[in-house]
């Protein structure tokens, strides 16, 4: 098959390894949530070769997945596999050391984003960290006028999904075990937040 392309994977990836890979020092699996189109996967892990990164989604975007790790042949990249938040039984039995996920939550329902903080606090070994990337609201605000549009756009196609609150996503972390340590501010009215497990 062809492999799926994302114009924003391109464009963000550059600035989101800047500011991961110091979180990403030291050897371990890291699993990624929402990997979409495989792009970053294969990115990050070509930068990252001591990290082993396991893709994960819904099961209608894993061909895609597998077509970029399948042509990258890269050693630290495990076959993609199926995960929907909101079943447990498919989230890894076993502890990583980090979890990624980017450009996820906004497009999630309240219910799949509690899920998936509920998940992460449930495979991140102790002292682990959870890498978070996308747009935020602060205070109940939109940080621009182009977010404003952005989460009208979302909400037009999906009333569920939307602009998620940054203290609304830190209480659920907190549920969890998990303390922001960073928020870094990204291109484009985002922003790569920081939880570690205590």
């Amino acid at each position: 098959m062809s492999k799926p392309y994302a114009e924003s994977c391109e464009q963000n990836q550059g600035p989101i390894l800047e500011v991961i890979r110091p979180w990403l020092a030291s050897s371990g699996d890291l699993l990624e949530v929402g990997s979409g189109t495989g792009q970053h996967a294969v990115f990050f892990a070509s930068r990252l070769p001591h990290v082993r990164w396991l893709p994960s989604d819904r099961a209608d975007q894993l061909a895609g997945i597998r077509a970029w790790v399948s042509e990258a042949a890269l050693d630290n990249v495990l076959d993609p596999v199926e995960l929907n938040v909101l079943r447990k039984e498919q989230w890894p039995q076993r502890a990583v050391s980090a979890v990624f996920s980017a450009n996820t939550v906004h497009i999630m329902g309240d219910s799949e984003v509690e899920a998936l903080f509920a998940g992460v606090a449930q495979v991140l070994a102790r002292a682990g960290v959870f890498l978070l990337y996308g747009p935020f609201n602060y205070r109940g605000s939109y940080t621009s006028e182009s977010n404003r549009q952005f989460d009208a756009w979302l909400k037009a196609r999906d009333p569920r999904s939307g602009i998620k609150d940054f203290t609304w996503l830190c209480r659920l972390a907190a549920a969890g075990g998990l303390e922001l340590v960073k928020d870094y501010a990204m291109p484009v009215n985002n922003r790569t937040l920081v939880w570690r497990k205590t």
